[in-house]
């Protein structure tokens, strides 16, 4: 145990922040502090850090806080440095070890400095600039930097990712999975959280829960918790109930008084069980379906330049009904321009494109949420919905975190990301088949974002959708498109499967070569377009990579079951062969033959021979043919569920056999 903080208080201004923690280090763990916004986060990295002590405390036995050796603490905050005229090198090398420049430590100090300082994307002149030429997600860059140089026992890192661009964030990322120490990290970046930390603490209500895994595990694992605890709250809430009607009957009869008395001590001495707290975010269970379904195809493209005054890029391309695809790109690579022209509100630069039958458009972006009205939320939201009941609107508000207080507020008064929310949530519920997003989850909280997560996965029409939040990505997209370098990059998979082919990729290869070399076998249609084209999809056709990564899924699964109802038969065949060979068969046989005066006379003499190898078969192996006729049952049973699984797959792959032709 490196560090371990046991039954601690912790007050600031008389109030308590953090209510008899526990908590602890070990090794170099890397671990997640998350937490509402005015949980106590901040609070609990400060004590951390050594700036706060806990608080004194008669019921606790021992300091409270314990470490296994004499350990060093580096915190990263939002700071500014003392003397912003001196230059980075002066910086960062004022806190290198040994004076001597020809010392090992020294080198090996500076061969450090040199790989953090351009791994964080700056360049090697910079060294000599001062401070004060650097913006302030520079200079908070070189503040990362220097902590990360002092290499601390354990690391403290407050919301490192601001001011970070995506690039600069996943080289931290692999930086820190590396580091040989401890990290304790509190982010909003979900994506970073589920990257880098294996021990997840839960800040609320003053107290902390611990879990063991990711920010994904975390998550599925709270829900599962307070799955468990309602269930038991409400079974015990209920023979509370059941106790206290007996109580209320009997004791004011003088012959069940005590009877009454002791069943008052039951409830007294039952050990309560904690109400849950409600979850924090929804989460949808049934599918969002559109009003109308909509044509195959909802949106097709042929050689459609995008742009204003000259062209971005080109896009050939088909949308799928039912695809969720995200844009990936840098700021400026034309993603918003995309969206605009795809949603109707900007002329394309050149080219063609179509939208499928019956398709509905649902659009937002940032000044969609730009909504002022001195109504009520559930006011505005009745208004655009009257033919609902004002019970059906606050249900559908309540799944978008506007229960209770939060309808009665007025909708001038909402937060730049509820109104988003609440905008998202007529979208919704007006039930298009075609949802063209842009950065839905601007400003929007954790459980804001969970809930729309969720909702989304519901949403059974299209989406198209780009976003800077990369754990919204992971949730919704189910292939993205990637803009850069005026060109464009379809991949038909997750944004996880994306990033883990770029990992793989070599210094001169790119994805899609990767992803040719590695997946042939789902995506054997891959093929260039030509050179002259600059849209070039880099070998990855949309509609062929989806349609044959379908057809690829479908045959593998119709492969697995046939193979499984050939094994089970197998197997069947090898015990058949077994049972006629045993003693036992022939004995059981003749016993059970009818009509045996209808046989031949030589195959009843045979059959009367094996009839008199009854008496000799004896008690064991007539338990072993036992064994062998129940384990025959059960493989029948097993062949008739495989063979039924090996049906439906095989209608599954004529049915992706149909939608490629």
């Amino acid at each position: 145990m490196l560090y371990q903080i046991t039954d601690g208080t912790v007050s600031l201004g008389g109030n308590v922040i953090l209510d008899h923690i526990n908590f602890e280090i070990k090794g170099n763990e890397k671990i997640a502090v998350t937490g509402k916004n005015g949980a106590g986060k901040t609070t609990l990295l400060r004590l951390l850090a050594g700036e706060l002590e806990l608080d004194s405390d008669d019921k606790r036995t021992g300091p409270g806080i314990f470490c296994s050796r004499a350990i060093t603490i580096g915190m990263l905050k939002q700071q500014v440095f003392s003397d912003d005229s001196r230059t980075v090198e002066e910086e960062l090398l004022s806190a290198c070890p040994p004076e001597d420049v020809y010392a090992r430590e020294r080198f090996a100090y500076e061969k450090e400095y040199d790989r953090l300082f351009t791994g964080f994307g700056l360049k090697r002149e910079d060294k000599a600039r001062p401070l004060s030429s650097f913006s302030g997600g520079e200079r908070t860059k070189i503040a990362l930097i220097r902590r990360l140089l002092e290499r601390p026992d354990i690391l403290i890192l407050d919301e490192p990712t601001n001011h970070l661009d995506i690039e600069t964030v996943e080289w931290l990322e692999k930086y820190l999975k590396q580091y040989d120490k401890a990290v304790i990290m509190v982010s909003h970046d979900r994506f970073f959280l589920d990257q880098t930390a294996d021990i997840v603490y839960e800040l609320s209500g003053k107290k902390l829960v611990k879990y063991s895994g990711n920010y994904t595990y975390f998550r599925e694992e709270k829900r599962k918790r307070i799955r468990i605890q309602q269930k038991a709250y409400q079974q015990q809430q209920e023979e509370i109930k059941r106790l206290e009607e007996l109580v209320e009957r009997f004791k004011h009869k003088p012959r069940k008084a005590a009877f009454a008395r002791s069943k008052k001590k039951a409830i007294e001495r039952m050990e309560k069980v904690e109400k849950p707290m409600k979850a924090e975010g929804h989460i949808f269970t049934g599918d969002i379906n559109p009003l109308i379904p909509g044509s195959k195809w909802v949106f097709e493209s042929k050689h459609l330049f995008i742009g204003y005054d000259s062209p971005l890029l080109e896009l050939t391309m088909r949308i799928k009904r039912g695809q969720k695809i995200g844009i990936l790109g840098p700021n400026g690579a034309g993603k918003t321009t995309f969206l605009k022209t795809a949603a109707g509100l900007c002329p394309p630069y050149k080219g063609e494109y179509s939208l499928g039958n019956h398709t509905v458009i649902g659009y937002f972006d940032q000044h969609s949420a730009e909504i002022t009205s001195e109504k009520t939320v559930m006011e505005h939201f009745h208004q655009l919905f009257p033919s609902l009941t004002e019970k059906e609107v606050r249900t559908i508000l309540g799944a978008y975190l506007f229960g209770g207080k939060e309808a009665s507020k007025k909708v001038s008064s909402l937060s730049g990301g509820e109104k988003a929310r609440l905008v998202l949530a007529e979208l919704l519920q007006s039930r298009p088949n075609f949802l063209i997003l842009d950065e839905p989850t601007n400003h929007m909280d954790v459980q804001a974002k969970e809930t729309l997560e969720s909702a989304f996965q519901a949403y059974t029409g299209t989406i198209l959708f780009a976003s800077h939040d990369r754990y919204f990505m992971k949730q919704v997209a189910d292939a993205v498109l990637i803009f850069e370098k005026e060109a464009v990059m379809y991949y038909p998979f997750g944004y996880e499967h994306y990033l883990e082919q770029r990992e793989k990729q070599g210094k001169h290869e790119t994805i899609a070569a990767q992803v040719k070399a590695e997946d042939q076998a789902l995506i054997a249609g891959m093929r260039a377009v030509p050179k002259a084209e600059h849209h070039q999809l880099r070998e990855i056709p949309t509609e062929t990579a989806y349609m044959d990564w379908k057809q690829r899924l479908a045959a593998e699964a119709l492969d697995k079951a046939g193979k499984n109802v050939e094994n089970i038969a197998g197997q069947m065949d090898k015990l058949w062969i077994r049972m006629i060979q045993s003693e036992a068969f022939w004995a059981e046989t003749i016993q059970e033959s009818p009509g045996q005066g209808q046989m031949p006379e030589a195959e009843k003499e045979e059959l009367e021979k094996a009839a008199g190898l009854e008496k000799t078969v004896g008690l064991e192996k007539a338990e072993e043919f036992r064994d062998m006729q129940a384990e025959y049952t059960r493989l029948e049973q097993q062949y008739q569920e495989a063979a039924a699984l090996w049906h439906q797959r095989c209608l599954e792959w004529g049915e992706a056999a149909l939608d490629w032709t």
